[in-house]
């Protein structure tokens, strides 16, 4: 099923996630957002912005690829379930071990469209 209004109210929002990866924790936001009545979102972080592509929607489970050159060149693919404001599930590069990723909505005041504006759909990655 792909991403309808029904099914994904509960995931629209920005989202701190961690990536445990066999290198180390990458700290990471992601938007999704509704564009013209899809569910879209976009990630950033090295220096570059990456859209979320094939986003799907199943209940709580959710999943969803990108693509990203920084530091490396990899398809992602992200599998998660979402529970409120937390979300948990693994990412997975090619024949890569999967990596842990767990994350939390954040409150944003009604209204503030300037914050969004600010963090929309941007992944920001730094190694601990």
């Amino acid at each position: 099923m792909t991403a309808d209004t029904d099914r994904t109210a509960s995931l629209e929002g920005v989202w701190d996630l961690t990536v445990a990866t066999p290198v180390g924790r990458i700290k990471a936001v992601v938007e999704f957002h509704r564009q013209d009545g899809s569910l879209t979102g976009v990630a950033s972080g090295a220096g570059e912005d990456v859209p979320l592509r094939d986003i799907t929607v199943d209940g709580p489970h959710v999943t969803w690829n990108q693509s990203v050159t920084r530091p490396l060149r990899l398809n992602l693919a992200f599998a998660v379930d979402v529970h409120g404001d937390t979300l948990r599930g693994a990412s997975r590069a090619g024949r890569l071990p999967a990596s842990k990723v767990t994350g939390t909505r954040r409150t944003t005041p009604a209204g503030d469209h300037g914050r969004r504006n600010a963090s929309r759909g941007h992944v920001r990655e730094e190694e601990r």
